[in-house]
């Protein structure tokens, strides 16, 4: 039996290989410059093979949202990009929402209200059928409102501010393809640290995961996380946690003492099975620094060439 504090794949393979890689992005990411995130998704998904469904029901934006990353996506080398917009649970049970994801790669899950997303979704065919596409190797990514839907337990809302506090969160299911995990987005920029420390110190099986705009973290089929991006993941773990929450009454301070704090930058990695922080990819940077120096030698070897034949 496995442990039940152990965040694992809720939707399984249906052909022996692994699972698809969840990518979860703090919102605000970078679409014009080098696109770092955006980019690491289209790559997950197969590059110039990709072939994405973008899912805009989270948006107040309309198609446009939609348009949006498809212009990114393609700009980035997608073979195919479509987009799915259901605004009511008749049409996310409806069998022509649901075909488009038959041959998809990649399904990225757009912005806005997570709660919208989860009512309309949650439990239907398409739900279903997301799981189902998971549990085949396609990568699923949700940015902001995407992000914290994709996980059993949801952030729905709460307020802001650094001090964990009685009812500043409320707490609803998600899509489910991550276990055990709670995501908060746009985690600096809005002061959510005290929300995401009250949930974790009142479900203490959970870890939280805290995101920064323009961040993402990667969770692949082993359960490891990667950071990306220009800011910090912010991972909170309660296994040791001591609170008073279930004696705190009204919006009241509550006391929370021993959880772990673990705050990655890009190139940082997490075990969430092990719960603790990988050491950095050193053979990746090594590469990195051969390549740069190989780079500096070419430009040298030009400027003797050109200096010589002067």
């Amino acid at each position: 039996m496995t442990d039940a504090s152990a965040p694992q794949r809720l939707a399984p393979t249906t052909d022996g290989g692994p699972v698809g890689a969840v990518m979860v992005i703090g919102g605000a990411e970078d679409k014009l410059g080098e696109r770092v995130i955006l980019a690491r998704f289209v790559e997950l998904a197969g590059g110039d093979q990709a072939r994405i469904a973008v899912i805009s029901t989270a948006s107040s934006l309309g198609d446009a949202a939609t348009d949006l990353y498809r212009h990114v996506f393609t700009r980035a080398g997608a073979a195919k990009v479509i987009g799915l917009r259901p605004e009511t649970r008749e049409e996310a049970n409806d069998p022509k929402t649901i075909e488009p994801l038959k041959d998809v790669t990649g399904i990225f899950m757009t912005g806005g209200n997570q709660l919208r997303l989860s009512s309309v979704i949650g439990g239907t065919r398409l739900g279903a059928a997301i799981l189902d596409a998971h549990g085949r190797g396609v990568v699923v990514a949700g940015t902001s409102a995407g992000a914290s839907a994709v996980a059993t337990h949801m952030m729905a809302f709460g307020s802001s501010g650094a001090t964990p506090k009685y009812r500043m969160a409320n707490v609803s299911v998600g899509l489910g393809l991550l276990v055990n995990v709670v995501v908060d987005q746009h985690f600096e920029q809005r002061t959510r640290l005290g929300r995401l420390l009250a949930v974790v110190a009142q479900s203490p099986s959970l870890i939280g995961l805290g995101l920064d705009e323009d961040t993402a973290a990667i969770i692949d089929a082993n359960d490891v996380l990667e950071v990306i991006g220009r800011g910090s993941v912010t991972i909170v773990d309660g296994t040791d946690v001591i609170t008073d929450a279930f004696q705190t009454t009204g919006h009241k301070p509550m006391m929370v003492s021993n959880a772990r704090l673990h705050s990655l930058p890009a190139g940082y990695r997490f075990d969430l099975r092990a719960r603790r922080v990988l050491p950095l990819l050193v053979a990746k940077n090594e590469h990195i620094a051969r390549l740069a120096q190989g780079r500096v030698k070419k430009m040298v070897r030009r400027l003797e060439d050109r200096k010589a034949s002067e």
